[in-house]
């Protein structure tokens, strides 16, 4: 074990000639420039020697002020629960990094992103084909730039996305999408197969983007929670909150212990609603529409449960800055429905597991290995599935978590089966923990607070364990205290590529069931 001290002392003595302004930020941030070619060794020394991951890539335009581009690179330490913040200054003429690709597949995913959006290039990157590009954009077009203008209409002819041909006695290509016979958003797969048996599966996604991270641009931090609640639909909490957690960083504000046990209190109600559609939508693929029927009347009493609390559905306008928008309303009994929900919930598993229908089309369909899981940097109960015993809740808690106790569910099989099992033990958790958050709640007491001034092109972060895998929101604003820059991850945007690993092996048919046992965002992905 070793200390952000410490850490700091092992960077600056391999990296000294590279490393300027290095300093401790927020107790467990270390915050330092670094020469862009020293960014391999960083990777290197971080993640070799001192068991660092890559979180997260933020490119930004600082061109007006600086004179430059910039990218930051962001690391997780789970041997101290810190993290370490490089940043980078890009030429405008020489819009280059060097790629972390071989290191690092997110890393990879990152900077095909951020060549669509910014034109800085990743040198040495294995694969630069367009991930967010839309290819009507023309090639001089990177809608993230300050200067850039909305487009008005296709600048280029539009042109088929370059996948990889498919060669060999046999085999053949299945293209499935974009446009679903469901009430889904866009997404093309293509898969490889040789009789019933997928080789490989591509999806191809961004079919509708929305430009979310520009949109936030120029706005007022107040005015960004709605945008974030927005970014995925299912996901109103988990968002708003790492927005406002990185504000709320970025100012030093404290907010009051109301408003840290409401806020426990929606995530998990989100948590809820949708692992329990999660599990019906999974028997439904197994061809068990009981099961399915259930857990959506079940979900229905969740979602009135949710406009009961704060007026919406979703649980929209439930976070705000500095706190909670809503108390429990004094007329209801909380804890006492959830318990009743929770065993009409278990009664449905129950029927479902004692049913050899569903059991025998879960177990060993759709593996995900805990290397290839560990690899793809996958987050959630996708990785929880896979043996990686990662929750934020409790690594890096938030919000009142340190305040709770709850057991994190974990698997080594990776299949349909335990991506289902991981999303039972938490909806019981999650019933634990709000309970628990009610007991401790007090029934008067600020529910929010102002933050004050913001510093300007200072960068700070918020992270939460949302339903689907830890959430990440990065913000700066500038001098006037508009939004600047706000990057958003989505678990969705690195567990995309994992889906496709599960299914080899798989039949065709069974696609459908393991593409539900991921239920990956298209929204939280495409922005």
């Amino acid at each position: 074990m070793f200390d952000i001290s410490d850490l700091q002392t092992h960077i600056e003595k391999g990296l000294h000639s590279w490393i300027a302004e290095m300093q401790i930020r927020r107790g467990n941030e270390l915050h330092f420039q670094i020469e862009r070619e020293a960014v391999v060794p960083l990777t290197q020394l971080l993640h070799s020697e001192l068991g660092g991951e890559l979180m997260l890539m933020v490119a930004d335009d600082r061109r007006s002020d600086r004179g430059q581009f910039e990218v930051h690179y962001l690391f997780a330490h789970d041997s101290f629960k810190g993290f370490v913040r490089a940043t980078v200054g890009i030429p405008a003429l020489d819009p280059t990094i060097p790629s972390l690709a071989t290191y690092s597949l997110p890393a990879a995913r990152f900077e095909r992103e951020i060549q669509d959006l910014f034109g800085i290039q990743p040198v040495g990157h294995p694969d630069c084909r367009p991930l967010v590009r839309h290819s009507a954009w023309s090639a001089d077009y990177f809608p993230l730039r300050k200067d850039a203008s909305p487009l008005t209409e296709s600048a280029t002819e539009e042109v088929p996305f370059p996948f990889k041909e498919v060669m060999g006695e046999g085999i053949y290509e299945i293209p499935v999408g974009p446009v679903h016979a469901g009430i889904i958003e866009p997404g093309h797969f293509r898969f490889t197969v040789e009789g019933e048996t997928i080789l490989k599966m591509k999806a191809r996604l961004y079919y509708t983007h929305k430009g979310t991270e520009k949109l936030f641009e120029g706005k007022l931090p107040i005015e960004g929670v709605e945008l974030a609640e927005r970014i995925s639909g299912d996901t109103t909490v988990g968002h708003a909150l790492a927005y406002c957690q990185a504000l709320e960083a970025l100012s030093g504000c404290e907010v009051p212990e109301r408003a840290k046990l409401l806020r426990v209190i929606f995530l998990e109600l989100e948590r809820l609603y949708n692992h329990i559609a999660d599990f019906g939508a999974i028997a439904n693929d197994t061809g068990f529409a009981a099961a399915h029927a259930h857990c959506f009347r079940i979900r229905e009493q969740l979602l009135r449960l949710n406009k009961r609390l704060t007026g919406n559905r979703l649980l929209r306008g439930g976070i705000v800055l500095g706190g909670a928008n809503h108390a429990l309303p004094p007329n209801l009994d909380l804890a006492a429905e959830l318990d009743t929900i929770l065993a009409d919930f278990n009664d449905i598993v129950e029927i479902g597991f004692n049913n050899t229908l569903l059991t025998d089309r879960l177990h060993g369909t759709g593996q995900l290995s805990p290397q290839v899981a560990d690899d793809y940097g996958t987050l959630g109960y996708v990785a929880r599935a896979s043996g990686q015993d990662r929750d934020v809740r409790r690594d890096r808690p938030f919000a009142a978590y340190q305040d709770l106790s709850f057991q994190v569910p974990v698997f080594e099989t990776g299949d349909v089966y335990a991506r289902t099992m991981v999303r039972v033990l938490e909806v019981r958790e999650s019933v634990r923990l709000i309970q628990q958050a009610i007991e401790l709640l007090p029934e008067t007491g600020a529910l929010a607070v102002t933050l004050p001034s913001l510093p300007a092109f200072e960068p700070a972060f918020g992270l939460v364990e949302g339903w689907r895998g830890a959430i990440v929101h990065w913000v700066m604003v500038d001098h006037q205290g508009k939004l600047h820059r706000v990057k958003v991850k989505d678990p969705s945007f690195v567990n995309w590529p994992a889906l496709s690993k599960a299914l080899v092996n798989n039949i065709v048919p069974d696609f459908p069931l393991c593409n539900k046992s991921f239920n990956l965002s298209y929204s939280g992905a495409d922005l």
